[in-house]
Formats: structure tokens, C-alpha cells, sequence
């Protein structure tokens, strides 16, 4: 396992090749005291006991399919699943994959680039897929770029996995929320959609002007309004730092843990896209290239 340090004048971003794990993202712009802005483990060897993603690189299919598997082009891939649920790739997911360092630069936007070659049939999954994430620190920027191929038709749903603090204050209820989502997906008892998608307006799901997030619990995929600039803007006046998301992806999960002071925003395809015919598609053929691009930035 290596680990990879990069720093512009602003942030200092950690990653490790196992799992292509953020292992820390620290706020270090002007002279107030380093912020860390995501929950990290200080022995990279205590991720390989994680649970809860911390950081990773999720796939090859992030979130829940249900059924046990997808049907592709008339083949029923068999995927692992407890309870009919498979979720964020399998038993040993990107997460838990060591990945390989390609590339790393210096300069006004350092970045550090790693591979993975997931084999036909991993994890059930047909193909053989590389995958490549670059991460780049674009002034108070992290841009975190997934992209794949494969030489066979398959479903890929990528996206990072971070826990992000704006403080270390004992909750994150205080924090402001805005989403520029005009709708969320209803989802069951086990949180897999039911193929209806319900306006935000009105709803406990409301953050369509900043309010603090409360005591809203947030296990939900949300659907992107990719018009406006930013997806998601998060603050805490405690701090006085200020979280803003940009995607090119049609869905944001946001994930709120209720043993972790900290949210996730995994920008990403529908869950269950592959068992659900009217959702966006989440299958990539050959010669296509998957891409997911997103952006975080943080103001202080």
C-alpha cells in the first residue's frame, strides 16, 4: 500500500493506492489554523477493517441493486447481495481493490492519477473494465475525475466515497444546506427506488433555499439539476466554511451516518439503474468511455 501526498496553497490532499482512498483533505489556505475536511483513519492498514468506505474509490456499481443482479442484453448476471440487496460493488468492492499509481504532476494543479483493471465476472460483473481516477487541486478545488472502458457491455457506477466535516463540532445539524434538486427518488424500506421520483417542494427533503439540515435523515438519492452551476452548497457558520458541489452526474446520494459526525455527497447514475428501465442508463459498451466528473470546492 503507498501513499501520495499533494498540496497546492490551499489544500493538502492524502490518498493511498488501496481502494484509491482519501485518506485526508486539509484546509491549509492563509494563516488560520489547518481544517480537516473529511474523516480518515491515521494507519492506512485500518482500512482494510472499514466498513464504511472512508474515502474510497466505490464501484464497480456504487449504492443498491436489487434483485440479486441485472438483466443485460438477455443475460442475467448474478451479483452478491444479503437480504436481495447488492450494494457499492460486492464483498470486495474498488474499495477494497489496490490500485495502481499512473501518475502524479506538480505545478499550479498538482494531481495524482491511479488505475484498476477489473477482470470479466468480477464481483459478477461482465467485462473486462479499466478504470482510472484522477485527483486534481484546482485552487480551493478538489476534481475528482472517474473514468472507465470496457471491451464488453456492462453497467459501471462510480463515484468517491468521502465523509465530509466543515467543523468539529459534535453533529452536523447545525451545517446549511442548499441542493439545486428539483426532485428525489422514492425509495423502500431497504432504500432501493421505487421508480417514482417526488418534487423536493414542500417535503422534509426541501433544501431548495439554505436551511440548517436539522434533525433530517439523509440516506437519499437526489436528482441533479445540471442547469445550475452548483448541486449542493453546505456551510457552517461555526467555522465559517463553506462547501460547494458541481457533477456532471444526474443523481446526488447524500448519505448523513448516524454514528459519524459527517455527510457524504456521492454524485452518481440512479441507484438500481440496471433493473429500472426508466431511470438514466448506467451501461457502458465498448468503444463508449464512462465519466464522471465532479468538483468540490471549500471558502473560508
Amino acid at each position: 500500500m503507498e501513499q501520495i501526498t499533494i498540496k497546492n496553497q490551499c489544500l493538502r490532499l492524502n490518498v493511498l493506492s488501496y481502494g484509491a482512498i482519501i485518506q485526508g483533505l486539509t484546509l491549509i489556505s492563509g494563516n488560520q489554523e489547518p481544517v480537516e475536511l473529511v474523516v480518515g483513519l491515521e494507519d492506512p492498514e485500518a482500512y482494510k477493517e472499514d466498513e464504511k468506505s472512508l474515502g474510497a474509490c466505490v464501484g464497480r456499481f456504487a449504492g443498491r441493486i436489487s434483485g440479486g443482479g441485472f438483466m443485460l442484453d438477455g443475460t442475467f448476471y448474478e451479483l452478491y447481495a444479503e437480504e436481495g440487496i447488492h450494494l457499492h460493488g460486492g464483498k470486495k468492492g474498488f474499495g477494497k481493490r489496490e490500485w495502481e499509481i499512473l501518475e502524479i504532476t506538480e505545478g499550479e494543479e498538482p494531481s495524482v492519477c491511479l488505475g484498476y483493471s477489473s477482470k470479466h465476472l468480477e464481483e459478477g460483473y461482465p467485462g473486462n473494465l479499466k478504470c482510472r481516477v484522477t485527483y486534481t487541486l484546482k485552487d480551493c478545488g478538489l476534481e475528482i475525475l472517474h473514468t472507465a472502458t470496457t471491451d464488453r457491455s456492462t453497467v459501471v457506477n462510480l463515484t468517491n466515497h468521502s465523509y465530509f466535516r466543515l467543523d468539529n463540532e459534535n453533529s452536523v445539524a447545525h451545517y446549511k444546506l442548499q441542493l439545486n434538486c428539483p426532485a428525489y427518488l422514492d425509495t423502500d424500506t431497504k432504500l432501493i427506488p421505487t421508480g417514482k421520483l417526488k418534487e423536493v417542494r414542500g417535503s422534509r427533503f426541501d433544501f431548495l433555499q439554505p436551511r440548517p439540515i436539522g434533525q433530517v435523515k439523509l440516506d437519499t438519492p437526489f436528482v441533479t439539476d445540471r442547469t445550475s452551476k452548483y448541486v449542493a452548497i453546505l456551510n457552517s457558520e461555526q467555522s465559517g466554511i463553506r462547501m460547494t458541489v458541481q457533477t456532471n452526474q444526474p443523481a446526488l446520494v447524500i448519505y448523513r451516518p448516524e454514528n459519524l459526525t459527517a455527510i457524504c455527497f456521492e454524485t452518481q447514475v440512479y441507484p438500481d439503474a440496471p433493473n429500472q428501465p426508466d431511470f438514466p442508463s448506467a451501461v457502458l459498451r465498448p468503444g463508449e468511455i464512462y465519466e464522471n466528473r465532479t468538483l468540490f470546492r471549500f471558502e473560508r
